[in-house]
């Protein structure tokens, strides 16, 4: 069983191309319904500039009628009134616009546009403005514990920078964008923890550890296909934590040193071969000894032992012939 799970990993992370963690992991999420436009709107210092004249007036008006008599003071009254109610509602269609700001535009509940442009700019006052923020925040996971494609359990997790691009998807395609970016960054981490192993076992399969950045890429293009819809753009996205389950941590830490001591030893033997190959072949170039076969192995075999060992070799001098 244990056989037949890895060999399925193995074929998963060999057989997954650059864009297959996007298409495969990311939900199938409806075509957006609205996108985001510019909303009318003029400069604000033109509208407060008539607004407050429309104030005076009004208050000017008023005064009049109270000075004046007779019919004409109910009118001068009423008509200052209306002058005045009239400026302030035009005044409440002023907006004050932050860099890294909109304002999305609904009139009557319907999509209007949204604004963008910073400073004081005025639009229609019957309408209702959302404020939103375009600019480029950071949302960090919290240690998620999962099963790698080998079904190890390993814990992992990842920060991602992202703003909001469109303002109208982002307020009407979902109900809260927030907690719809944090949920979808959840999942994606989760999807590619079990897509690929932490460590893997031959050099043609990809691995969370090994192939950081081609796994940091594939979980970029998750994120971007599962926010979209959102109106959400990803700007980077980087795994922070990564280990080994503490249950299993001391048994993998063993695996892997047992690998980096069998690595040393392959590299040793490669080059204690290579030595005794080119000392055999120099003292036979240059006719220094003639060596039968047994003599050449029992040569080899004494080369390979003061190369390969652990500890310094102790000579033994050879003060007779060559053959006693």
């Amino acid at each position: 069983m244990t056989s037949t799970t890895t060999d399925t990993g193995r074929d998963k992370a060999r057989d997954t191309g650059p864009d297959a963690g996007a298409a495969g992991g990311a939900p199938h999420l409806p075509e957006p319904q609205v996108r985001e436009f510019a909303a009318r709107s003029i400069s604000g210092g033109l509208a407060l500039l008539l607004g407050l004249l429309g104030l005076v007036v009004g208050a000017l008006l008023v005064l009049a009628g109270t000075g004046a008599s007779g019919g004409g003071q109910a009118a001068l009254i009423v008509g200052g009134v209306l002058v005045a109610a009239a400026a302030a509602l035009a005044m409440s269609g002023l907006n004050m616009v932050a860099p890294g700001e909109a304002r999305v535009v609904q009139l009557f509940g319907r999509y209007r546009g949204t604004i963008r442009t910073d400073g004081l700019r005025w639009v229609n006052p019957l309408t209702t403005r959302t404020q939103i923020s375009t600019r480029v925040r950071n949302h960090e996971t919290a240690i998620l514990k999962v099963n790698d494609a080998y079904g190890n359990p390993i814990e992992l997790a990842a920060v991602v920078v992202w703003k909001v691009q469109d303002t109208a998807r982002a307020t009407f395609e979902v109900d809260n964008f927030l907690e719809f970016v944090s949920t979808q960054t959840e999942a994606a981490v989760r999807h590619i923890a079990i897509e690929y192993p932490y460590d893997a076992h031959d050099d043609n399969g990809l691995s969370l550890r090994g192939d950081a950045e081609e796994i940091t890429e594939k979980l970029a293009l998750e994120l971007h296909a599962r926010v979209e819809a959102a109106g959400v753009q990803i700007v980077e996205s980087r795994f922070t934590h990564l280990a080994y389950a503490p249950e299993i941590a001391s048994a993998m830490l063993q695996r892997q040193q047992a690998g980096a001591v069998v690595a040393a030893r392959r590299q040793i033997v490669d080059g204690a071969v290579g030595m005794v190959e080119a000392a055999l072949n120099r003292l036979t170039e240059q006719d220094i000894v003639e060596l039968d076969s047994e003599r050449k192995a029992a040569m080899v075999s004494n080369l390979l032992v003061v190369l390969c060992g652990d500890r310094a070799a102790q000579p033994v001098v050879n003060t007779g012939t060559l053959y006693q």
